[in-house]
């Protein structure tokens, strides 16, 4: 089982009971200003959908009055349902606490600041009717900043695509519809809802993506910066690590470890040919010596670092009882 999945299998999902057939997931922050109209639209849309849903509201940590907005659609609607964080925790924390209390069978997560239009939300529906396990939203006519929104997610784009070889142009598009079997156990940390769908591909499901209007931002600002664009270089890292391997570690360090070496032993033997062939009069060879003794050393130290990863990952997967596969389905023979 993949280290970004909990314990649970999701194999045997297709056996589990919903009870909607539809969830909405939206993430709040500070958008008291967008939470009715959202909602007059999200309702508006769903009932011609011949589909029980739910609506689920995530308040992370709003400090506009975001709370009581949403406490009043839930007691007008028994279908809109809060989760409330005690603090700011970022959208994909939120993300995920919808995602967990979600009871459909398809999860739709959209964004609270009304920049996604709900009558998309048919669409994604029909599309993943033809098999889908996830639809992507793809913001066509993007109406964001040209410097600091497009031209920055258009290279993460490029670069997340590269990373899990699923090439879709807006990884970053929140308007999503996944079915709950393929992501309620994965767990993600810090930014990165933005790589379900790669996760999901990288494991054996079937995503695609499908254009979708967007809006100019109306009310409140954007939490978007170059500084979240670090962040999500820095999970990528991570995910690339915890993706090929989390489970031989000692692969990675070791690629470190013999470039280390093998250039210690370049710089080495270049230094002994100045030594003993060359015999160049007034030549300082000690920084090379130095340099050969670093490299060396680095390289010894990487592998260290690799073997130790490797015995940490044995000990979680056999104290876990985890396995290093998710089966998609067991069929018995027949008796």
């Amino acid at each position: 089982m993949s280290m970004l999945r909990g314990s649970g299998a999701y194999a045997m999902d297709e056996e589990r009971k919903y009870k909607v057939g539809v969830s909405i997931v939206i993430p709040v922050f500070n958008e008291i200003n967008t939470l009715r109209p959202l909602y007059d639209s999200i309702t508006a849309v769903l009932k011609n959908e011949k589909k029980e849903y739910e609506i689920i509201f995530i308040d992370d940590g709003s400090t506009d009055g975001s709370f009581a907005g949403i406490k009043e659609l839930s007691a007008a609607d028994s279908r809109v349902r809060l989760i409330k964080f005690e603090r700011n925790f970022g959208q994909t924390a939120a993300l995920m606490a919808g995602i967990d209390a979600a009871e459909g069978e398809i999860i739709v997560t959209i964004d609270g600041d009304f920049q996604n239009m709900p009558d998309d939300i048919p669409l994604l529906l029909r599309e993943q009717e033809k098999g889908y396990d996830l639809v992507c939203g793809w913001r066509y006519e993007r109406k964001d900043g040209f410097f600091l929104r497009r031209i920055p997610s258009t290279l993460a784009n490029r670069l997340i695509s590269w990373i899990f070889k699923l090439r879709l142009h807006d990884y970053g598009c929140t308007l999503k519809a996944v079915r709950s079997k393929s992501i309620k156990s994965l767990k993600l940390y810090g930014e990165m809802h933005r790589f379900i769908p790669g996760i999901i591909a990288h494991e054996g499901g079937k995503v695609t993506e499908i254009k979708v209007k967007h809006n100019a931002r109306a009310f409140g600002k954007s939490n978007y910066g170059l500084k979240r664009v670090l962040k999500v270089l820095f999970d990528l890292f991570l995910l690339e690590f915890m993706m090929y391997y989390s489970t031989c570690p000692i692969h990675f360090f070791g690629y470190f470890s013999v470039a280390g070496i093998g250039l210690g032993v370049i710089v080495g033997s270049f230094t002994l040919y100045q030594r003993y062939v060359t015999n160049l009069p007034g030549v300082n060879l000690l920084p090379l010596v130095l340099l050969t003794m670093f490299l060396i050393l680095i390289g010894v130290q990487t592998i260290l670092i690799g073997i130790l990863a490797e015995i940490a990952i044995r000990i979680f997967y056999e104290t876990q009882k985890g396995s290093t596969y998710c089966i998609e389905k067991v069929i018995n023979r027949p008796k």
